[in-house]
C-alpha cells in the first residue's frame, strides 16, 4: 500500500501534554474493559475526545471520525451495560462463526472504501492502514457494547496495526501505550472467554 503523504519529521519531536493525557486515561478506560467495569465508558469519552484533537494534527483523519463515533458508542454503551430499558445487564457470549466471517468481509469493504476516499481526496498519512484501524475499531466497540468475546479478536489486530502507524507519525508515547492495549487485548480475550464458559 502507498501513502498519499510523507512521513512526519519525527526527530526530536517531544511528547505533548495532551498525548499524555490522552494515553493515560485510555490506559484507565481499557484496562476498565477487560475487567468488565462499566466505568470503561465515561473514561474512554474523556480519553477519545482527547485523542481526536491530536489525530487531527497529525493527519490521521480516519482516527479522527473514529474518535467521534467512540464518544457517541460510548454514551450508548454506558447505558446498555447499565442495564438498559430492562435494567439488565447483559451477559458475555459469542458470536457464531458464520456471523463473524460476514462481519470481517463489511470490515474489510469499508477498510478499502474508506481508504480510497482518503487517499483520492485529501492529504491523510497511511490512508488504507488508518482506514483498517477504523473498521476494525468500529466492530470490536459494537461487539464490545454486546460483551462479546469476539470484540477481543478485534482489539488484538487494531493495535498490531496501530503501533507502527503511530509511531510513524511521531506519536511514540501513544504507539508504546498500544502495545499495552496488544497485550490488554489478548488478558480481556481470555478473561471474557472464561467468564463466557461459565
Amino acid at each position: 500500500m502507498r501513502f498519499s503523504a510523507p512521513a512526519a519529521d519525527t526527530s526530536g519531536k517531544p511528547m505533548s501534554p495532551l498525548e499524555i493525557a490522552a494515553n493515560l486515561l485510555y490506559l484507565v478506560s481499557v484496562w476498565l474493559a477487560a475487567q468488565n467495569r462499566v466505568h470503561t465508558w465515561w473514561t474512554g469519552i474523556i480519553a477519545c475526545a482527547l485523542f481526536a484533537t491530536l489525530f487531527y494534527q497529525s493527519q490521521l483523519y480516519a482516527d479522527v471520525v473514529l474518535q467521534g463515533f467512540f464518544i457517541v458508542t460510548s454514551l450508548w454503551g454506558w447505558w446498555q451495560w447499565r442495564g438498559g430499558i430492562q435494567r439488565v445487564e447483559p451477559p458475555i457470549r459469542r458470536v457464531p462463526i458464520r456471523m463473524m466471517l460476514m462481519l470481517a468481509v463489511f470490515a474489510g469493504g469499508v477498510t478499502y472504501g474508506y481508504g480510497m476516499i482518503l487517499h483520492r481526496y485529501t492529504n491523510a498519512y497511511a490512508p488504507f492502514w488508518d482506514s483498517a484501524i477504523l473498521a476494525l475499531s468500529v466492530l470490536g466497540q459494537f461487539l464490545l457494547m454486546a460483551r462479546r468475546v469476539e470484540s477481543w479478536l478485534c482489539w488484538i489486530l487494531v493495535n498490531t496495526i496501530a503501533i507502527p502507524v503511530y509511531a510513524s507519525r511521531g506519536l511514540q508515547l501513544t504507539a508504546a501505550v498500544y502495545v499495552l492495549f496488544w497485550f490488554n487485548a489478548w488478558y480481556g480475550g481470555w478473561r471474557w472467554h472464561r467468564q463466557a464458559e461459565r
